[in-house]
């Protein structure tokens, strides 16, 4: 495969990872993200529709209320056609309590005001100054709120002890003091429900928030962990076919045979790499079934030697403690490290020989990857792996270390050769992933 095709795989694959779009007037997947899940702040800014349907049981409510309150108050002014006009004024600026939540709050304290003033019997015209005051609250607007309720009192103490004289029904005499305390008490419930009401929606709107910023991280993670498997899949078995294919060609006309053992690898490899694809794929499809076939290990180690071997790659295995019986996401991560480096030597190095040295211990798991160099500069400098590189490969090898509380170190020997060291905790966390993933910890390049 040539270098604008490899181009192409890794323009997709930082697609994947939310770098830049895999095409031109495509968002990034993380705009994407963004996108499919509920933006809180927004939400919280959008206009309400009307509350038509609390609205009206409050009217109702209000209606039968003040009637019934009526019956048990003989000295006060019947109901009358202005009475009605302030309960239902005052019941239908409810509507807009969300959208004009100041406005509400003054103009039902005023409706009940005036109500009030009119000596029009006590009853439940209160509950609108209620509403209108817990609306303002939880909207934020808590100055209006509070200026609204005290406009309610206030004016109620001028009516019951100064101005009853002026107004109907011209029978009142002052209102005891002991009654401006019930009045006091009310202002005080009124003003305390709304500040728990405001206090509540805030930890439901902080959970919620954090809801998205979970979903965002769980979908951020996952998508790292895609463009992950695909890098290791896809980069190792194109570059033997890759090398291959510039053999079958050099000796398609000289030596058919050894063109046709090339073909034949083409073929293994790219069979290989279409199967590991698709099981990628098809965790993504069906996240809640079990994958149909187990995931990579370093019990194919041999395979992955061989591979190499194809492309002109001696590589020397040696193994100490044994590798059955490895947590899967240890082992997982180990066999696509150990892959990730050997592909990178194929593709970056002039060496044909590479050394590849497992050691297992009780506690941890090592890997160590040496091969002579030189580097033939072919891509990043120092190779992918390269200490200057911060190409997807190293990046990748050490997320896949870091998710498991482990490290990967990688650099040139002083003797020309190049080496990558792995080191990966067995337990605590047990090999599943107890540690953090390291996305974001690196400087990414192309």
């Amino acid at each position: 495969m040539d270098k604008g095709r490899r181009s192409w795989v890794r323009h997709c694959l930082d697609a994947v990872r939310g770098h830049r779009p895999a095409h031109a007037g495509t968002p990034p997947a993380s705009a994407a993200t963004a996108t499919a899940l509920p933006d809180t702040e927004a939400e919280a800014r959008a206009p309400s529709r009307l509350p038509w349907r609390s609205t009206l049981l409050i009217a109702l409510f209000v209606q039968v209320g003040t009637r019934f309150a009526a019956h048990g108050q003989p000295e006060r002014v019947a109901l009358d056609g202005a009475a009605e006009v302030l309960l239902l004024a005052g019941s239908l600026l409810l509507l807009v309590r969300h959208r004009f939540p100041r406005v509400v709050a003054f103009g039902t304290a005023v409706a009940a005001t005036l109500y009030l003033g009119g000596g029009y019997p006590y009853g439940p015209v209160l509950l609108l100054v209620a509403v209108g005051c817990f609306a303002a609250v939880v909207a934020g607007r808590r100055i209006a709120a509070w200026s609204s309720v005290g406009l309610v009192w206030a004016g109620h103490l001028l009516v019951s002890h100064w101005l009853y004289r002026w107004l109907p029904p011209g029978t009142d005499d002052a209102a005891p003091w002991g009654q401006e305390l019930v009045v006091t008490a009310w202002v005080v419930a009124i003003v305390a429900a709304s500040e728990l009401g405001r206090v509540r929606r805030e930890q439901l709107a902080h959970a919620r928030a954090e809801r998205v910023a979970a979903q965002r991280r769980r979908a951020d993670e996952e998508r790292l962990r895609i463009a992950r498997e695909l890098h290791d899949v896809l980069a190792h078995s194109l570059s033997v076919i890759n090398v291959q294919a510039g053999v079958g060609l050099a000796l398609l006309d000289d030596d058919p045979e050894q063109a046709r053992t090339a073909l034949t690898t083409i073929k293994g490899a790219s069979k290989e790499a279409l199967g590991e694809v698709r099981q990628v794929l098809d965790t993504l499809r069906a996240q809640r079934r079990a994958p149909r076939s187990p995931a990579p290990g370093l019990a194919r180690l041999p395979e992955l030697t061989e591979q190499a071997r194809s492309a002109g790659l001696d590589v020397a295995v040696t193994v100490e403690g044994g590798v059955a019986g490895l947590p899967p996401g240890a082992d997982l991560a180990a066999f696509r490290i150990v892959q990730e480096a050997l592909t990178n030597i194929v593709r970056h190095s002039g060496a044909r020989t590479a050394r590849v040295h497992v050691a297992r211990a009780p506690d941890a798991l090592r890997l160590r990857i040496d091969d002579d160099g030189p580097a033939t500069g072919d891509g990043p400098a120092g190779g992918e792996s390269g200490p200057a590189g911060g190409g997807n490969g190293l990046v990748g090898m050490r997320e896949r270390a870091a998710a498991l509380g482990g490290e990967v170190r990688a650099g040139p020997r002083d003797d020309g050769g190049f080496t990558v060291r792995a080191t990966m905790p067995l337990r605590g966390g047990n090999g599943a992933g107890g540690g953090r993933t390291a996305a974001g910890n690196e400087e990414e390049g192309t």
